[in-house]
């Protein structure tokens, strides 16, 4: 009996996930720049940008942890970016996995004279191969009593399950807009993205299931205390379907003269799910983040607060002399 109700619940958690409909996430969503907007393609004070990341979900309540590594690179070329990301996300018992690889390109153009307001708008095209292990997963009907009881494999499970992977193509949009004076005491920045535009075909069983659009809205301002101190609040908030998730956060960054290097610390509130600390350093053309999701959502009980981690980095190649790279505030 442990074991039906161990894979009822394990089946019931993984129909859950379906239903909501949720692409995954990430808590440091803008330390990962094409994933957040394809508008950000490009926009780097450097001559490139590679950029790594990694996040562990739900280790304390899941038989698999819910994992997701993604990396990607940009290049700014006169008044364009390109790039490109490659993602892969793991959930649950049956090894549900979804791959993507998508190519990035921006346009980004002051719209006043001093060209310190800077407007971008950006387009990601890949596709998703998703796939799904079922013949890991037991059924009521492969219960067999002999020997004190276990499931038998052997037996049919009377499923039907046309095929275990499926591709999806995909198609993103973006626009960001900026102001870039470096002088300046404040430095807003506002966007928006949206993905899934196609509103590609989602089924293992030959439905015509739709994966619905993706929308961030993100705005924020970073303010310049002095020269050795800034704070940037800033704002997400995704909808998907009926879904609609606020994300309140504030960045700091303090420059250590001595040593040449930022310390960078933040907190981020997502209501009704968590909240996540971070900390950090960008020294040279590298920069570098941890965090942890502390859970306050109703599932808390069970997983005693404890959420997931995450982990990004950042290399910035240096520019050439002389060259006007254009460079957003926020990064």
């Amino acid at each position: 009996m442990k074991n039906i109700k161990k894979y009822s619940i394990i089946c019931c958690l993984f129909l859950f996930t379906i239903l909501k409909a949720q692409d995954f996430h990430l808590s440091l969503y803008d330390a990962a720049p094409l994933f957040l907007n394809p508008a950000m393609t490009g926009l780097v004070d450097g001559k490139m940008r590679l950029h790594a990341h990694y996040r562990n979900q739900w280790s304390a309540v899941a038989h698999k942890p819910f994992t997701t590594a993604l990396v990607s690179f940009d290049i700014p070329k006169g008044k364009w970016g390109f790039g490109g990301q490659v993602s892969n996300m793991r959930a649950g018992y049956g090894n549900y996995n979804v791959f993507q690889a998508l190519g990035s390109v921006s346009y980004a153009v002051p719209i006043d004279k001093n060209k310190y307001h800077n407007l971008s708008l950006g387009a990601q095209i890949g596709f998703t191969q998703k796939r799904i292990e079922y013949q890991i997963f037991t059924f009521d009907n492969q219960w067999s009593g002999l020997d004190g009881g276990s499931f038998d494999k052997s037996i049919s499970n009377n499923e039907n399950f046309n095929r275990g992977t499926q591709f999806q193509e995909a198609v993103n949009f973006g626009a960001l807009y900026f102001y870039g004076k470096h002088q300046s005491r404040i430095n807003p920045f506002a966007g928006f993205s949206a993905f899934n535009l196609t509103r590609p075909k989602e089924t293992f069983f030959g439905s015509d299931n739709r994966l619905p659009i993706r929308m961030y809205t993100h705005l924020g301002v970073r303010v310049n205390v002095s020269e050795l101190l800034y704070f940037i609040p800033k704002v997400l908030i995704y909808n998907q379907t009926n879904i609609i998730q606020q994300t309140y956060a504030i960045d700091g960054a303090y420059f250590f003269k001595g040593e040449k290097f930022y310390a960078l610390a933040g907190y981020v509130h997502r209501i009704k799910d968590a909240s996540v600390a971070y900390i950090g350093f960008k020294k040279d053309n590298y920069i570098f983040k941890m965090g942890y999701d502390f859970n306050t959502s109703t599932l808390r009980g069970t997983s005693k607060s404890r959420g997931a981690y995450e982990i990004s980095l950042t290399w910035l190649g240096k520019k050439a002399k002389n060259q006007d790279v254009k460079n957003c505030p926020r990064l």
